[in-house]
């Protein structure tokens, strides 16, 4: 009886060993064959994380005046006090499921973690839109956080697809998404919350988006999940499989090698709490998560609340704008500036430049809310994209970090942890912010740095 030839389960390529039926060691095979940048890759990389970043801030412009709309706050000093629990909800919830997602996303693959991680933007991002009690919209937003766990995940993928000479640039796209989106979504909350009361031509008081005045900016990002969530059905795995289903076919070399790379890997599963180049890295990116993230909520409020209290008495529009061009100048730095600076200096040094010039940037805010018109408009643009800029410069340093610090069978609990620690640190920065500017906003009369100035300053 002849013995059927099939398809060897092995594959051998300069000393490496693929298995046809893992999607792992298709992804590097492609890498050791194609020198070029994975620009299809790259764009899965993109929307996943401008996709998870939305709804993050998108809620702030519009936030104070939702929390007005509850009834909840008996005194307009007290808004930002409610606001920032409602902000620091979404950050509780990704802490508490962060290292579980990573822990799945090294089991299970990253793929069914990121669709999923699509799907409850879509779902809870819609209920948010729709919250007309101070609860719901806490709840909603807790959901939202601890149900998409697609970050970390999407910041291992864009490490495995990369060939060495891309890593920098492929986390960078994660920074940028990410900035882009923390952004972008504050301005899409600016222009399309109150619809009713901006565009009442086209929009009436009685209509959905008129009785849920905060429903539109929370379904367009929806929008924008469901096509993530469609897209990423084509999106290739990344993490090894199926190397127990060798049999008979398997070579004398491959199984050899298969050892050994077993071997390699029970070494390196050292606890990742000890892995001081790891947490360190993460360290610094808790610390400077909760300046960003008490920034981010902070901004918009101190914008929108009236000039009596220390604020600028901008609209939602205002605030819309600034953020609008804050992120066509960051888009325009990451695409032509951040590449020609991360090869000549390296990410690390490029963080720690940031790191330095982020200060001077923000002790600025106090002398620019002195001033009105058309300056006012110039430095606050320019202040704000500023922060920006050096903020991606700094998180994509951090992301390099993270990623060279750990082997491949351990970069989705790794960035779990480092998600964790973020998540813990930007809930604390809404929440601490949120106090922290109520009871600014009520020392108007304080000798030193009145009102919302101290806040500024710090």
């Amino acid at each position: 009886m002849e013995k059927t030839t099939t398809e060897p389960l092995l594959k051998k390529n300069n000393n490496k060993v693929y298995y046809d039926n893992c999607p792992g060691c298709k992804v590097d095979q492609r890498k050791d064959t194609y020198e070029g940048i994975p620009i299809k890759e790259f764009i899965y990389v993109w929307i996943v994380v401008l996709c998870s970043a939305l709804p993050i801030s998108s809620l702030f412009p519009f936030l104070y005046f939702m929390i007005r709309d509850t009834h909840i706050a008996k005194r307009e000093e007290d808004i930002g006090y409610y606001a920032g629990f409602v902000g620091a909800s979404f950050m509780f919830g990704r802490a508490l499921t962060s290292v579980l997602w990573g822990i799945i996303a090294d089991r299970y693959g990253r793929k069914p973690v990121i669709i999923f991680g699509a799907v409850s933007v879509v779902l809870f991002s819609t209920l948010f839109g729709l919250s007309t009690t101070f609860w719901m919209a806490i709840t909603t937003r807790f959901l939202l956080g601890s149900l998409n766990g697609a970050l970390g995940p999407v910041k291992a993928y864009a490490s495995e697809v990369s060939r060495p000479e891309h890593q920098a640039l492929g986390l960078s796209l994660v920074s940028t998404a990410w900035g882009i989106g923390l952004i972008v979504g504050p301005a899409v909350g600016g222009f399309l919350a109150q619809p009713a009361e901006k565009y009442p031509d086209i929009i009436s008081k009685d209509s959905l988006f008129g009785r849920f005045p905060y429903l539109l900016p929370c379904l367009c990002i929806s929008m924008v999940g469901v096509v993530v969530c469609v897209a990423c059905f084509w999106l290739p795995e990344t993490l090894h499989r199926n190397h127990g289903d060798n049999d008979e076919d398997n070579s004398y070399e491959a199984l050899e090698a298969s050892q050994g790379n077993r071997k390699g890997h029970s070494a390196s599963k050292k606890s990742l709490l000890k892995n001081w180049p790891l947490m360190s890295s993460v360290i610094v990116y808790c610390i400077f998560s909760l300046n960003d993230m008490a920034y981010s909520e902070i901004f918009p409020l101190w914008a929108v609340s009236p000039r009596k209290l220390g604020g600028l008495s901008f609209s939602t529009d205002d605030v819309g704008v600034i953020l609008a061009i804050s992120g066509a100048g960051l888009f325009t730095f990451q695409t032509f500036v951040y590449p020609r600076v991360e090869r000549l200096l390296g990410p690390v040094v490029v963080a720690r430049i940031s790191a330095v010039l982020t200060i001077p940037v923000l002790q600025s805010y106090p002398l620019i809310a002195t001033l009105s018109g058309i300056s006012l408009s110039i430095l606050l643009n320019c202040a704000s994209a500023l922060k920006n800029v050096f903020s991606i410069s700094i998180v994509t340093g951090l992301f390099v970090l993270q990623n060279n610090a750990v082997d491949q069978d351990q970069r989705g609990a790794a960035n779990g942890i480092s998600m964790t620690g973020m998540s813990l640190f930007k809930a604390f920065g809404p929440a601490m912010g949120g106090v922290l500017f109520s009871w600014a906003q009520k020392r108007q009369d304080a000798s030193f740095l009145p009102g919302s100035n101290i806040i500024l300053a710090v």
